[in-house]
């Protein structure tokens, strides 16, 4: 009798459209220019929320030394390098090859060992870390119930996830799909807005499997600072949950 085929959230589609864009991951111009001026909010947000996790030393250069962390979704590796440098044996994964494949390349300009693979999280069975990142991945994804759960079978006890996305409102139908992506700030078609999830929905699927969501918290755009932390969720949203 023939097994039954692997369940996966990987869309075909989505990791062909992110794939094709791999080579241009790392120009801060490029058609990846909005993650890359996500990334201080978001980083800081990770710092703060390691610290906070496991009561650590702010001022400490490698806050996550003998721990492991599995970032999901990683495209070339804009999440997974900064928490190599903090310390933690990181595993990274991405749906798409091509992203894999300037992953590594530029992680060993880096000087950075991280462990690569070209997969879904669903085919790390067995395998469990100590903080689980998945940013702007689960509006990606054919069945985010699946997804999450999966990226909970994947924390190991004590450990820390933390998840960003895109709220499914008004606003951002606008601000991401018809101005972001209307004026080239963000390639074409990356986003339906129907895919989006609101933050009690994605609260309702973390305490499903058994996570309390610790905090949640928006990512707005300010005309001086560039992407800041605040309380506004309207468009998009980070947050960091842990086990009851």
């Amino acid at each position: 009798m023939a097994s039954e085929p692997e369940k996966t959230t990987i869309d075909p589609r989505e990791a062909e459209h992110f794939g094709a864009q791999a080579e241009d991951w790392w120009d801060p111009k490029g058609k990846s220019a909005m993650l890359h001026k996500l990334q201080r909010a978001r980083m800081g947000y990770i710092r703060d929320a390691i610290d906070t996790h496991w009561h650590g030393d702010e001022k400490a250069l490698r806050p996550l030394a003998g721990k492991c962390a599995l970032d999901v979704g990683c495209g070339a590796g804009l999440v997974a390098e900064p928490l190599a440098r903090m310390g933690a044996a990181v595993t990274a994964i991405d749906a798409a090859g091509p992203s894999i494949a300037v992953a590594r390349a530029h992680a060993a300009e880096m000087g950075l060992t991280i462990d690569y693979r070209a997969c879904g999280v669903e085919t790390l069975e067995g395998e469990t870390f100590d903080l689980v990142t998945a940013l702007e991945v689960v509006e990606h994804v054919t069945d985010p119930a699946l997804f999450v759960d999966a990226l909970v079978r994947r924390l190991a006890p004590g450990g820390l996830l933390i998840l960003s996305t895109p709220n499914r409102t008004p606003l951002s139908r606008l601000a991401i799909v018809t101005l972001a992506e209307g004026l080239g700030h963000i390639a074409r078609g990356t986003h339906d807005w129907s895919k989006f999830i609101t933050p009690p929905e994605m609260t309702d699927l973390l305490e499903n499997e058994g996570l309390i969501v610790r905090d949640l918290s928006g990512i707005v755009a300010d005309p001086r600072l560039g992407f800041v932390i605040e309380r506004d969720t309207s468009i998009n949203y980070i947050l960091r949950a842990s086990h009851l």
